[in-house]
């Protein structure tokens, strides 16, 4: 279970010369020893541990099938006696299975699309917002917010996790909410002008196409009022945060998080380091296994898995995120360890003639070619038993069609020499692939068509 995606890290030095926290800015849990937390994370295992058992079906069913007991959670080891949860146990128990409060405790609920089956349900008591806005007022503090500046948030409202629960958080910090969702990327445009925004929340593909909005409408984006970006919902890539910052000229960090452990601010990105978000480990246990579902230590690549610490409305116990990194030593927060940044997902994994191939891998290879644009689209098909793979992407508009044809020759040989399979590549004129309004999509699977 790997990926050949690199994942170093950028220069610590911030470019819009936002400093990061003073130390008696940060939470207590935030400036706790190792072996503290651990204690915190210990008191708060065994209280979850015994609330899923004693309030939901399907883990007391789990637990007694697989032998375990809430008793048996004697220290933070023991979590690998815990059976796994899966997004299909909670298809399963659609829609409010999994929740173990009543339901005239649950003060909201939200929902993923269910695009490909039914949707994830997820419910929170005023506790769980609570704690929610705290961990998201932790997550903008660390990118470099403070009470008092404005905050631009372009991640969609309504079921989705995203616009919500970013904004409980930038009321907690006591900055303003500039409350926009997504889409109408003119609009967005002019707002940014007009309201003149310290920081923007959106997914780091719809930041790309508010930049070219911006360029298309003759604004300078280095001119506008934004210092910080915290961006998230979508795996990227340190050559997508390069092509931000020096496009805006601001500071890009990613927040990390996904509806089912809680929504965005599971973890953050510090400005001052910009070395994978640090966990927020008062909250969440993390763990990393391979692909035998074994545990493996810090360090090794696998599949990241999560146990909610204080949720009370839906506790999830050692939840299968799919999404593929390593965990590492903490640094701008030395207690909680660090996550390295996501750049692809067991589910987003392309197997092309046998070769495991992930969409930020071809977008590291685009983003160092100037003379194609980031906007591609991956394309599969299939000719007989053969699978084949079509990169469709923009040349850029300031350039004849004979230099980007070069470009793309060059993209089609990279990616070759880095991946191990050979792929087509199409060039399109400026403008004529879609563009994201909030998660992008790069894959589209044409083989059953």
């Amino acid at each position: 279970m790997s990926t050949s995606t690199t994942t170093s890290t950028v220069s610590s030095a911030t470019i819009s010369g936002i400093q990061p926290p003073a130390l008696d800015e940060l939470d207590p849990e935030e400036r706790m020893s190792r072996p503290e937390l651990e204690a915190l994370q210990l008191e708060r295992l065994q209280w979850t541990v015994r609330h899923a058992y004693e309030n939901v079906p399907l883990y007391r069913k789990k637990f007694d099938e697989a032998g375990v007991h809430p008793d048996d959670i004697r220290s933070l080891d023991d979590v690998v006696k815990l059976p796994f949860t899966t997004k299909e146990d909670l298809r399963q128990t659609y829609p409010f299975g999994m929740f173990a409060v009543p339901m005239e405790r649950v003060a909201r609920i939200h929902a993923s699309s269910g695009t490909t089956g039914r949707p994830t349900v997820v419910g929170y008591t005023k506790e769980d917002l609570e704690h929610w806005a705290t961990l998201i007022a932790r997550s903008l503090r660390a990118s470099g917010v403070r009470p008092g500046m404005k905050v631009h948030n372009a991640y969609g409202y309504g079921l989705f996790t995203g616009g919500l629960g970013a904004h409980g958080g930038i009321e907690k910090l006591g900055a303003t909410v500039i409350p926009v969702s997504g889409g109408q990327t003119a609009r967005q445009v002019q707002l940014i002008r007009d309201f003149e925004p310290d920081a923007i929340m959106c997914t780091p593909s719809y930041l790309l196409t508010i930049a070219d909005a911006m360029a298309d409408a003759g604004v300078d984006p280095h001119s506008t009022s934004l210092k910080t970006a915290i961006l998230g919902a979508e795996p990227w890539t340190n050559e997508m945060r390069r092509e931000l910052q020096q496009r805006l000229g601001i500071d890009a960090v990613d927040i990390y998080g996904l509806s089912e452990v809680m929504g965005p601010g599971v973890g953050n990105e510090c400005i001052e380091t910009k070395d994978g978000p640090h966990i927020w480990e008062d909250h969440f246990l993390p763990e990393i296994v391979d692909d035998s579902l074994q545990r493996v230590p810090d360090g090794t690549m696998g599949e990241l898995v999560f146990t909610t610490l204080t949720k009370e409305a839906f506790p999830v116990i050692r939840y299968r995120t799919r999404d593929l990194t390593r965990l590492l030593p903490g640094t701008a927060r030395p207690a909680m360890r660090r996550i390295e940044k996501i750049t692809g997902r067991n589910d987003d994994m392309i197997i092309l003639r046998g070769v495991n191939l992930f969409p930020t891998q071809i977008e590291e290879i685009v983003l160092g070619l100037e003379e194609l644009t980031p906007h591609f689209i991956l394309e599969l098909t299939r000719k007989g038993t053969m699978d084949d793979l079509t990169v469709r992407i923009e040349r850029h508009p300031d350039l004849s069609v004979e230099v980007c044809q070069g470009s793309a020759v060059v993209l089609a040989e990279r990616i070759k020499e880095f991946v191990g399979s050979s792929v087509a590549v199409k060039l399109e004129e400026p403008g004529t692939l879609p563009r994201s309004e909030g998660k992008y999509k790069r894959v589209y699977d044409l083989r059953n068509q």
